[in-house]
């Protein structure tokens, strides 16, 4: 028999959910509340909490990189953050997958640079061959994105990237916790940016964070997510010039909320990964039901279980059966390149003369985007289909959104 699910349930054929929050996230917040103080800086001695400075030192520790830097401003901020870190600007090309949030392309023009795009793969991530072909001695960056928890090639990626002195900078915002071959996305790039808005593995609210080992690349972020470096303790310890940037700072708020949810994400994941298991165990005998291929399905966050057909009818016969509830990824909006629009049609910034299409510097640069550019990516997307976990799950819950997958293949 086929459980009706709630809706609630599967949000994530567009967007991830709150999973786990409540009374510990309170009782920080209260202490946060109750010593006045809740701007990122402040003296320990004095009783400031140091919950930013304090999550910091966790997320670095946790991913494995020297550096983190909390940010307001979610993956936007982060990227942005991450590409001022590496002194991507006019005149440069990042190339960033087809399949992505928009603010992945976003971020690209918001440091005056030109997104190019290049296809995905079966595993539903950057295909390491069409950025090969996609290359060009503009190119001065990549950001694989770590779509809907499932970890890219990061390895054939780094290598052609190494290879041909351009940066990574990986878009972990769907991804937080993932790995990749036994390391934790966001450690395989010159950088990794994360998202901790209300529909990530890790929330609170809005929020992101961007981890390094490269000083440089830190100081850079340090500096222009806080107008105002120059007057903070820690401006007087740069080894780099102070110039004006932005205002990305994260309070103390958000950092007591974040220092909770890390308390609770490996448990998301061990639940999460044990849903996605479970599908993969027990319909893997079904005739005709072929999961989507993974470059590391262990590292795999288990957000959702990814299915491929051989066409879109097929796909969508399956999604809209009994009891399954899944969603065609072709159809999540502005995670399409299609829908794009602003980037399509070259409307960028609020005046013609900050739009970075219109820099001197970039008009020898690839611009034009079309419905054409990542014609496989399209088709990849139409004949998928995705049924979100849920970490909460009873069996009963688990057993029979299984048994109505089986049902409808029947």
């Amino acid at each position: 028999m086929c459980l009706r699910v709630d809706p609630w349930f599967i949000e994530i054929v567009s967007k991830e959910f709150m999973y786990r929050i409540g009374q510990e996230e309170i009782e920080e917040l209260r202490c946060v509340i109750e010593s006045r103080q809740l701007f990122r800086s402040g003296n320990a001695a004095g009783g400031h909490q140091q919950e930013v400075v304090r999550f910091e030192r966790e997320w670095g520790e946790t991913i494995g990189r020297k550096y983190a830097l909390c940010l307001s401003g979610g993956g936007t901020a982060a990227l942005i953050c991450g590409l001022v870190g590496m002194e991507i600007g006019p005149g440069d090309e990042v190339i960033v997958p087809a399949y992505t949030w928009m603010a992945t392309a976003l971020a690209v023009l918001a440091v005056g640079a030109i997104p190019v795009l290049a296809d995905i793969d079966e595993s539903l991530s950057l295909d390491p061959l069409d950025l090969e072909r996609k290359y060009t001695p503009q190119t001065r960056a990549v950001i694989p994105v770590h779509m809907t928890g499932r970890p890219a090639n990061m390895q054939a990626i780094c290598d052609f990237a190494r290879a041909n002195n351009m940066f990574v900078l990986e878009d972990c915002s769907q991804a937080d916790g993932g790995s990749y071959k036994g390391r934790r996305v966001g450690s395989w790039g010159d950088a990794g940016a994360f998202s901790f808005n209300d529909y990530k593995i890790m929330t609170c609210g809005e929020g992101g964070a961007l981890v390094t080992d490269d000083l440089t690349i830190y100081e850079r972020a340090l500096v222009y997510h806080d107008a105002g470096t120059a007057f903070r303790p820690y401006g007087q310890d740069l080894s780099i010039p102070i110039f004006l940037g932005q205002q990305y700072r994260a309070s103390e708020l958000m950092g007591a909320v974040l220092r909770i949810q890390l308390q609770r994400l490996d448990g998301i994941l061990s639940d999460l990964r044990r849903m996605k298991n479970a599908f993969h165990e027990q319909l893997s005998d079904v005739a005709n039901l072929r999961f989507a291929p993974g470059n590391d399905p262990e590292g795999d966050c288990g957000v959702l279980v990814a299915f491929q057909f051989d066409d879109e009818a097929s796909a969508r016969a399956f999604a809209s059966a009994p009891g399954v509830e899944g969603g065609v990824p072709i159809d999540s909006d502005k995670h399409v390149y299609t829908n794009w629009t602003p980037i399509l049609e070259k409307n960028i910034g609020h005046h013609p003369a900050v739009n970075p299409y219109n820099y001197s510097q970039n008009q020898n640069l690839r611009t034009d985007i079309s419905n054409e550019t990542c014609a496989k990516t399209l088709g990849i997307l139409a004949r998928t289909v995705y049924l979100a976990m849920n970490p909460d799950w009873t069996d009963e819950q688990l057993q029979a959104r299984i048994a109505c997958c089986r049902d409808a293949m029947k």
